[in-house]
């Protein structure tokens, strides 16, 4: 039973979700979650009939409290594996453990190449050939888990971040 975790769009958790209510992929969605209440992404997982459930950084919470309330969140909603699926903050060291093994990241950048953010930027900026994307599992170095699978599209002519951004 898989927890997503989104920040936006959502678009790799439908197409995900997609997979897992078609049988192509043998998981349930138990639960999308966001930590903006605001997420596009909430309402398209609403809309093929999967929980979710919002757990905004409140001002008062440290890492450590906020991580809290995520991991309840997907506990409530029967989740034990997590995916971060365009989820932009960094989880405590605390919630890695907890979920070691059972927490992967979906990472646009062939890793170890182009960690953090703005991979597109930089593999331009780089004048790369290949791009691609990694699903990794998380510790507690940032990007830095072991890869499970990777995924290489080629840099075109003509492409900007937006163009690759979409190819990968």
């Amino acid at each position: 039973r898989l927890g997503i975790a989104i920040s936006g769009a959502g678009s790799n958790m439908l197409a995900i979700a997609e997979r897992c209510l078609a049988g192509r992929i043998r998981a349930d969605v138990a639960v999308v979650v966001s930590d903006r209440p605001e997420a596009p992404g909430l309402a398209r997982a609403q809309a093929l009939g999967i929980a979710t459930c919002a757990v905004p950084r409140n001002p008062d919470d440290t890492r450590l409290t906020h991580d809290a309330r995520l991991r309840a969140a997907l506990e409530s909603h029967g989740a034990d594996c997590v995916l971060l699926a365009g989820y932009m903050r960094i989880l405590s060291s605390e919630f890695v453990h907890h979920y070691a093994d059972r927490l992967l990241n979906i990472h646009p950048s062939l890793l170890p190449a182009h960690k953090g953010l703005h991979t597109h930027r930089a593999v331009l900026a780089a004048r790369e050939t290949r791009h691609g994307a990694t699903v990794h599992y998380v510790t507690s170095e940032l990007d830095g888990g072991p890869a499970v699978l990777q995924s290489v599209v080629p840099v075109i002519d003509g492409d900007d971040e937006t163009t690759l951004a979409n190819r990968v």
